[in-house]
């Protein structure tokens, strides 16, 4: 059924091919001038070149493998250049908004502080000229009764709260305010005679202490004097005691060199007197040492020891070596028969070796054969249609 509608479409394809080429042979048969449709050939132009920039950019390698995007990245780095212009012009916009904001809140607080001042000032001028202490509510307290006086609104007017002086108020004030001048004269006279009393305590106080110190000075400086003087004393003994080690150190100089000399004099004496002049061969003869400045030469018996005692110490030294020359005999011969087995193991070694190195050779020849009738067989057999150049030039040849 596919198939069916298939061969319709092509028909129909072909038909209309048909077709228009013979309207075209009759049109150019009846010569008529119509108007070329240029939009058409446009539209196929724009097409075309669509394509060939669409081949250029599938078909370039470094795009298809690498997959960079020239045109992508370079609107990336324009649109990161513009975002950064407008991150600087934001920040410098929020810089002079800051400082604008910053003068605004310097002038709103000269001119705070400014209206404090201006305010206070009024302020202090109302309460100079306004707010007297005669005109307040309770001046008559304040000022005596000198206040009653000022009152012009009616007593029956007021109430119990507008009331300043009561009755039996001012009956014994003057008796008090003298009273009370005469505690207050007792009370400066008590303060004036504790002030004296503290005077004098003070004075006191600081004669006290200036005596104390004049002690103290007459004190050190006869502590000093007494010092002085035992510091005098103290030299003179030291001075003394001086002369006296000089004196005991001289006098021990001369007997060390009195002692000196009379060492110096029996050595030499000792020395004209000893063996050593008078060379007397017994003197030198000691038990456990030989006295080299004493001593005049070995005795026969002496020679004869010590000959002895040589050749049998050669006799020792010649054995020694016999019996060294034998062990190096016997481990030469130990060395040697360990060579031989060692050669005896790597030829067979070096054996077994070629052996399998052979039979990896004939492996390796078997399995080329195998693989050339493998490769001739897929060569003269199975590939035997081999493509041109043609099938693969026809690949890839449009972008669609």
């Amino acid at each position: 059924m596919r198939k069916r509608h298939y061969e319709l479409h092509i028909r129909r394809n072909i038909l209309n091919s048909f077709t228009c080429r013979s309207s075209l042979e009759t049109v150019s048969m009846y010569k008529v001038d119509l108007p070329v449709d240029q939009s058409i050939e446009k539209a196929v132009e724009r097409r075309r070149s669509a394509e060939t920039a669409r081949k250029a950019r599938i078909f370039n390698t470094r795009v298809r493998v690498m997959g960079v995007a020239l045109d992508v990245l370079n609107q990336q780095v324009q649109e990161k250049k513009h975002r950064q212009n407008m991150e600087q012009r934001q920040d410098k916009a929020f810089d002079k908004l800051r400082q604008y904001h910053d003068n605004i809140l310097l002038q709103q607080d000269t001119e705070e502080r400014e209206r404090r001042a201006a305010v206070h000032a009024d302020l202090v001028k109302h309460w100079v000229t306004q707010q007297h202490v005669e005109d307040s509510s309770d001046a008559g307290l304040k000022c005596g009764l000198k206040g009653a006086s000022m009152i012009t609104i009616p007593e029956s007017e007021l109430g119990p709260a507008s009331m300043q002086v009561f009755q039996g108020e001012g009956i014994r004030e003057e008796q008090t305010k003298r009273e009370q001048i005469k505690k207050t004269e007792r009370d400066l006279r008590v303060q004036k005679e504790d002030k004296a009393r503290r005077l004098m305590g003070n004075k006191h106080r600081e004669m006290l202490v200036s005596r104390e110190l004049m002690h103290q000075d007459a004190r050190g400086v006869q502590e000093a004097a007494l010092e002085e003087e035992c510091k005098k004393a103290l030299r003179m003994a030291l001075d003394n005691y001086n002369r006296a080690l000089a004196a005991e150190q001289a006098e021990k100089l001369r007997e060390q060199h009195r002692r000196e000399e009379r060492e110096n004099r029996a050595e030499m004496w000792h020395t004209l007197t000893s063996d050593m002049m008078t060379e007397c061969a017994e003197a030198a003869g000691t038990t456990h040492r030989v006295l080299t400045d004493r001593w005049k030469g070995m005795s026969p018996e002496q020679l004869s020891t010590i000959h002895r005692e040589r050749e049998a110490q050669r006799h020792e030294r010649q054995r020694q070596r016999d019996a060294e020359k034998m062990q190096d005999a016997a481990w030469d011969l130990q060395l040697l028969k360990l060579s031989r087995e060692a050669e005896d193991e790597e030829t067979k070694a070096a054996e077994l070796r070629r052996q399998k190195r052979i039979q990896m050779d004939q492996h390796n020849v078997q399995l080329a054969r195998e693989q050339q009738t493998h490769q001739e067989f897929l060569n003269q057999k199975l590939y035997t249609n081999k493509p041109t150049k043609n099938y693969f030039n026809q690949f890839n040849t449009s972008s669609r």
